[in-house]
């Protein structure tokens, strides 16, 4: 269901994206405390860091559990502080997609679903997954028309992340898409949609307070507004 929301706010059009070099960082001294440097731990913060050197090594690895989506691998490694170990990886097949629909008013177009993973509902951009054989980009547009019908006649991409490097080795891309015509969407049978228009303040206050909790809807939004898209009255 669409609801409609009142005008918003104007937003300026030019998209600057912002080139950050990223140098590497002289490692932080590590904490005196009076007892020495006997009590510190091996590695932790006590000599420079090579940040091209991989200081695991895998022994093997074999695969848990997979279905046509993902692929959860257990591997035999020998650590960082050189003990034995296991890590377990999950690979998912798709690169995540998400796309900022944003109207001229300075609107967001949200859209709720029930998530079974978290057990409650959830307001997130429209988002998915691009196929290993397909350019994001196009993946985005594909989402966007399913989920909400509309298309766009601008992109630009805001945001590339890796959403929970710790355990997994999944990867996103999040587009800003603009000059939109609305269309018929067309969900899967796997999703049960309400659409939502909001104002940008209104969903960067959303991120801030808990009523997203989406990190590629976080991502999305939160870089819109880093990348200086003022809000015009």
């Amino acid at each position: 269901m669409l609801q409609a929301c009142p005008p918003g706010h104007a937003v300026r059009t030019a998209f600057r994206p912002r080139h950050v070099s990223n140098p590497s960082q002289p490692a932080a001294p590590a904490p005196t405390s009076g007892v020495g440097d006997a009590v510190r731990r091996r590695g932790a913060y006590d000599r420079p860091m090579d940040h091209g050197s991989n200081p695991w090594r895998q022994l093997a690895r074999r695969t848990a559990y997979r279905n046509p989506w993902l692929t959860v691998w257990e591997d035999d490694v020998i650590r960082p502080d050189g003990q034995l170990g296991i890590y377990g990886v999950v690979h998912f097949v798709h690169r995540a997609v998400g796309v900022v629909p944003l109207d001229e008013a300075g609107r967001v177009l949200l859209v709720g679903q029930w998530r079974y993973t978290l057990g409650a509902w959830s307001w997130e951009i429209p988002e998915g997954g691009a196929r290993p054989e397909e350019d994001p980009l196009e993946a985005a547009r594909r989402e966007l028309a399913e989920e909400t019908g509309y298309t766009a006649r601008s992109w630009d991409e805001l945001v590339r992340a890796h959403l929970s490097n710790s355990v997994t080795d999944e990867d996103s891309v999040v587009w800003l898409a603009r000059g939109l015509e609305p269309g018929v969407p067309s969900p899967e049978g796997t999703e049960q949609l309400e659409l939502r228009w909001v104002d940008f303040d209104e969903a960067l206050a959303m991120c801030h307070d808990g009523r997203i909790t989406d990190a590629l809807t976080i991502l999305g939004v939160q870089r819109l507004a880093l990348d200086g898209r003022r809000i015009a009255r």
